[in-house]
């Protein structure tokens, strides 16, 4: 398997994770999001992922290579493809909270702060720095409010009970990001809780932006 991604980007940070929780194994590539006016928009990648955005996994079957974007789609192939380390729980109710805690950061609060939203809130609406700041502190108190609420009735060690899930594998990399924009999480114990329990998980170290190749 080969992945295109971007140490920063949390989609790729998902899918890494998900990787290392499975133990597999994929060819890393960088796909810098900055540099040269941002290589996701490079003809080369257009044809391999016409959304222009990171991740795309790349894998093989009987017909050759095919490619798959979305990292809510790439993590749920993976778990129906190596079943044997599971990050949905089997019960019907409990896989559908789980997807529901995961969607409500990847779908809900991840869009809106996403690089090609405040690129485009500076470049395009003139807004000012402070102004930005004000945009993605919301959306991330909007969205981790209905969170906590949801994790004092679901969450043990992780997002649901004691073993990590697709919840989890969400919610770090959008805490990363709350952290590195100074959000503060106070107000969210439960988070704040599970991002330390993760983080003493190798799975979840080995994935962090910074111990990535291209990290810069």
């Amino acid at each position: 398997m080969k992945l295109y991604g971007y140490w920063r980007s949390s989609a790729a940070y998902r899918v890494r994770i998900a990787l290392n929780l499975k133990q597999l194994s994929a060819d890393h590539i960088s796909v810098h999001l900055v540099n040269n006016g941002g290589e996701q928009h490079s003809e080369t990648y257009h044809h391999l992922n016409p959304h222009h955005l990171v991740p795309t996994l790349v894998d093989s079957n009987e017909q050759g290579e095919f490619s798959l974007n979305q990292s809510l789609a790439i993590i749920e192939y993976l778990e129906e493809k190596y079943p044997q380390i599971n990050v949905l729980p089997t019960n019907l109710e409990d896989k559908a909270v789980v997807r529901g805690m995961a969607q409500a950061i990847a779908c809900e609060i991840h869009p809106l702060d996403n690089l090609r939203v405040l690129q485009y809130l500076v470049k395009e609406m003139g807004i000012d720095e402070g102004q930005k700041m004000q945009w993605y502190a919301h959306w991330i108190h909007l969205g981790f409010s209905a969170l906590e609420t949801q994790l004092e009735r679901y969450a043990g060690e992780f997002c649901f009970g004691n073993k990590v899930t697709l919840a989890d594998i969400c919610l770090i990399p959008q805490v990363y990001n709350a952290k590195r924009f100074n959000v503060p999480l106070a107000a969210y114990p439960n988070i704040v809780r599970i991002w330390e329990n993760c983080h003493q998980l190798d799975a979840f170290i080995q994935s962090a932006p910074e111990q990535q190749a291209d990290a810069s």
